[in-house]
C-alpha cells in the first residue's frame, strides 16, 4: 500500500475531540454514530478510498513500463531501469514521493510490515548479492511483484513463491510520508 494520506490538521483536531468527549466505553456503534453526525465518517471512507486508488495507480503505472530495459544506475525509461530505480522513479511519478536511490536506503527509510499484511504497492526486498538489501520490487497483489531484475532482461512481473526469490526473501516494507528521508515532490 502507498504512503497514508495525512489527516488534514481539522480533520484530526475533531477526531481528537470526538474521542475526549465520548465515553469512553461507549460501543463502537455510538462512535461511529458520532462521527457520522459530525461528517466525519464520509471524510474519513474519502481518505481510505484516495489511498487505495493511490495503490492502484502506482500498480498500473508500473505495470505500463513491462518490458523497459535492466540498465545498471537507471532510472528513467530512456536509460532503462535497475531495480532501485525503478521503483524510485514510480513513487516519484504516481504518489509524488522521491525516495533515495539505493535499495538498502529505500529499505532503512520505510517501515517493516510481516510479510502476510503485504498490500499493493509494499516494497519486497531481496538478498541477491550476499548482502541485505540488494533487490527491490513493489509488491502487486496475489503473490506477484514488478521488477527490473538484471543486466540484459526486462522489467517483469514475477512471483514471490517461486524457490529463487522465496529463499532470497529480505522483507516488506511500506512507504510512509513519515519516512526520515522520503520527501514529497511539490505539484501545481
Amino acid at each position: 500500500m502507498l504512503p497514508p494520506m495525512r489527516i488534514p490538521a481539522t480533520l484530526a483536531a475533531l477526531l481528537l475531540a470526538a474521542s475526549v468527549h465520548a465515553n469512553p466505553s461507549a460501543p463502537a456503534d455510538d462512535l461511529d454514530k458520532l462521527l457520522a453526525d459530525k461528517g466525519l465518517l464520509a471524510q474519513i471512507d474519502q481518505v481510505r478510498q484516495t489511498v487505495g486508488v493511490k495503490a492502484s495507480e502506482l500498480v498500473i503505472t508500473a505495470m505500463g513500463f513491462l518490458g523497459a530495459p535492466y540498465r545498471r544506475g537507471g532510472s528513467t525509461l530512456e536509460s532503462g531501469f535497475d531495480c532501485s530505480g525503478f521503483v524510485k522513479a514510480m513513487y516519484e511519478q504516481t504518489v509524488g514521493l522521491i525516495l533515495p536511490r539505493k535499495a538498502s536506503q529505500q529499505a532503512a527509510v520505510t517501515q517493516k510490515i510481516d510479510r502476510t499484511d503485504l498490500q499493493p504497492g509494499d516494497l519486497v526486498f531481496f538478498n541477491t548479492m550476499r548482502h541485505a538489501f540488494s533487490h527491490v520490487g513493489i509488491y502487486i497483489g496475489e503473490g506477484n511483484f514488478i521488477h527490473s531484475p538484471k543486466p540484459g532482461a526486462e522489467v517483469r512481473v514475477e512471483n514471490m513463491a517461486v524457490a529463487y526469490w522465496n529463499r532470497r526473501f529480505d522483507g516488506a516494507r511500506r512507504v510512509t510520508t513519515a519516512a526520515p528521508e522520503a520527501t514529497t515532490v511539490q505539484t501545481n
